[in-house]
């Protein structure tokens, strides 16, 4: 079956404050951000991680969104005004095939791919793309849904990262979802029990927007 991109009205229901009783993006995120990083998050929807990795990283650090909806990185950018956060985040427009930020080369802290990678046409062809974007030893938190991508599914796709040298070094627990935390270097690829960094359990050239 070809990858379908979540239609960008269910965006609204992506922020709902109800969210955040199951999927707490501070619980989620913590340990993985600190103040100045550079944060990329791939396929922000309309901001749900993206305004508390803002809050994270503080006035010295960015925040690179990059999605291929331009009316979810319009309503991420709204909000984020709102907030008081925008001049920390870097919203740009994609391609399906390409994450476009050469400019960033070796220059990415920690990645956020959260439900996207399921949906995109070339998964190694992403993460071949986001090993180049991150400095050494940085890491990306991978969480797909289980709703949609089976086990094995999602194994397949920690070989695929595992092929171009981003190393498994965590499996989180976050609510219906699996997720992983990679990482690029030579002390990747260590065997990770379940649960390991836990973080929630259960009570062609990007256009920038402006």
């Amino acid at each position: 079956m070809a990858p379908r991109v979540c239609p960008w009205w269910i965006g609204y229901l992506l922020v709902s404050p109800l969210r955040r009783l199951l999927q707490n993006p501070d619980t989620i995120l913590a340990g993985f951000v600190s103040p100045g990083m550079t944060v990329l998050e791939v396929g922000p929807a309309m901001g749900f991680f993206s305004l508390p990795l803002a809050r994270l990283v503080g006035p010295a650090g960015r925040i690179v969104c990059v999605d291929v909806q331009e009316r979810m990185l319009q309503t991420l950018v709204k909000r984020a005004r709102l907030a008081g956060q925008a001049d920390r985040i870097v919203a740009r427009v994609c391609g399906p095939t390409s994450l476009g930020l050469d400019d960033f080369t070796e220059g990415i802290d920690f990645a956020l791919a959260f439900a996207v990678v399921h949906e995109m046409p070339d998964p190694p062809r992403f993460f071949a793309e986001l090993a180049r974007l991150l400095r050494a030893g940085a890491r990306c938190l991978v969480a797909e849904p289980k709703g949609h991508v089976t086990a094995p599914a999602f194994e397949a796709t920690l070989a695929t990262a595992r092929q171009v040298g981003l190393g498994l070094v965590g499996r989180p627990v976050i609510w219906r979802c699996r997720a992983a935390v990679l990482q690029k270097g030579e002390a990747a690829d260590r065997r990770a029990a379940p649960g390991s960094y836990s973080a929630f359990k259960p009570a062609e050239f990007p256009r920038p927007l402006v």
